[in-house]
């Protein structure tokens, strides 16, 4: 199956790490030298996705300027000796076809994916969330696609989540099938108590939706907070005809937290080809001043 298609939700307002982005947005916080978000588009075209729609809010302009063309600046890189840089600048708005559509009210994730139905269409597409990067050697969102084309029903993304934190994600009753994949026939939004809690597997950052998943959208009731949940109506099609879990390989950073924003900084970093070799020396002087 092929999907050619991804919705990126990155309307949030990113309330857990203000004051940060009280004029920034999260999606635009640096992973060394390129903004998350430019990670989550990269990881798409890896994965044959060709079509992207980002979902944006009041204050995010600064995503649409990222993907735009800037011809001032590239102008000004036009030397012999900066070349490089250059062709780097210029690709950015090169990497898909990138749309974007304002969700004008923040009613939650479901109504958000709900603004895309004009976008998709009649065929499966991904929903690849803006707060998630993920670095692995294999794009997690061809993974899922991969589990579409063999199962032929909605697939998430899933990771298994600490007992103690599961209150903050939703949880998932799964079985089985082989290896990494697993059947899904029920899942519930953020359980509060420990009977709720159907698994440690959550659903983090990824999943690929068949186009029912607007009509049920549309008759989704408010959730939890107030809001139109996704994981409401993806519930809908894992109890009725199933959905496909895949426990993605890749590393998933959470860049509305404090913590996962530190953590991709310096695991990106280690790896990076220009600086990594000496950020690791620092770190190993500065490990010793501990």
């Amino acid at each position: 199956m092929k999907i050619t298609k991804a919705v990126i939700p990155a309307a949030g307002l990113g309330t857990r790490v203000l004051p940060a982005t009280k004029a920034m947005p999260k999606e635009m916080f640096p992973i060394v030298d390129k903004p998350a978000i430019q990670y989550i588009v990269e990881e798409a075209v890896k994965a044959g996705i060709t079509d992207i729609l980002i979902i944006t809010n009041r204050g995010k302009g600064v995503i649409e300027d990222h993907f735009d063309r800037a011809p001032e600046l590239e102008a000004a890189l036009d030397k012999p000796e900066k070349q490089e840089i250059l062709e780097t600048v210029k690709n950015i708005s090169k990497l898909a076809n990138i749309t974007f559509i304002r969700q004008v009210e923040t009613k939650g994730l479901g109504h958000a994916i709900l603004r895309a139905k004009n976008f998709v269409g009649n065929e499966p597409f991904a929903v690849m969330y803006g707060d998630d990067v993920i670095i692995g050697e294999n794009p997690a969102i061809g993974e899922l696609i991969e589990s579409y084309g063999e199962y032929g029903k909605g697939v998430v993304g899933v990771k298994l989540v600490p007992e103690t934190e599961i209150h903050k994600y939703g949880s998932l009753a799964v079985e089985n099938i082989h290896d990494n994949i697993y059947k899904c026939t029920d899942m519930v939004e953020k359980p509060q108590t420990p009977e709720e809690v159907l698994s440690c597997y959550s659903i983090l950052g990824r999943c690929v939706l068949p186009p029912e998943i607007f009509e049920i959208l549309e008759n989704t009731k408010p959730g939890k907070g107030g809001e139109i949940q996704l994981t409401d109506a993806m519930k809908e099609i894992a109890t009725t005809v199933g959905m496909t879990a895949v426990e993605y390989t890749g590393t998933r950073y959470d860049m509305g937290n404090k913590l996962g924003i530190l953590q991709a900084s310096i695991e990106v970093g280690i790896n990076h080809p220009e600086v990594g070799e000496d950020f690791k020396k620092y770190l190993k002087e500065f490990v010793k001043t501990l």
